[in-house]
């Protein structure tokens, strides 16, 4: 018998909040279309057929105000930094930045004045990708390397319901 009870096991899952908003961001990662230098031709492949993000929730978007993921992809120039900061800031909140490239996360061989020695210098850098330029399959990487940064963070730490004592 026990019909009932195997149908309640069944169909009652039981879990927090933290972990069902930490599920649901970190399978839906929508990163901005912005590419700066030959990584970004990496970073489009990865988004075609062969290797398709998608699998994964990833899906690129073409404003910040729709994206949550940041990649910069390639070497980005004193000048052009403060372009950057601003589609950072214009970005929803949480929102992850991922340096792809060593022209990214250390400014490559370009070692000038004009070259900005690394992107955590103006954005926090969530996930570096090293290559030169990195294969998609190291993108790929980088993007698990940050679902599980996302699942291991607190979704509600320091909101509102963060201090809701249930007894």
């Amino acid at each position: 018998m026990g019909g009932v009870n195997d149908t309640i096991r069944d169909s009652v899952l039981f879990t927090t909040a933290d972990s069902v908003i930490s599920w649901s961001r970190r399978s839906a990662l929508w990163p901005e279309t912005f590419g700066i230098a030959c990584c970004a031709i990496e970073m489009i492949a990865a988004g075609c057929a062969r290797y398709d993000l998608d699998r994964f929730g990833v899906v690129f978007r073409p404003s910040p105000r729709q994206s949550d993921v940041m990649i910069i992809a390639g070497t980005v120039t004193r000048k052009f930094a403060p372009v950057v900061r601003r589609l950072y800031d214009q970005m929803p909140e949480p929102r992850w930045v991922i340096a792809m490239g060593t022209c990214a996360i250390s400014g490559g061989v370009y070692n000038t004045y004009a070259v900005v020695q690394g992107a955590e210098t103006f954005v926090p850098v969530d996930v570096h990708v090293p290559g030169c330029p990195p294969r998609p399959e190291a993108l790929m990487h980088g993007f698990l390397l940050l679902q599980e940064k996302i699942k291991k963070s607190r979704a509600l730490a320091g909101t509102p319901l963060d201090r809701i004592a249930v007894p």
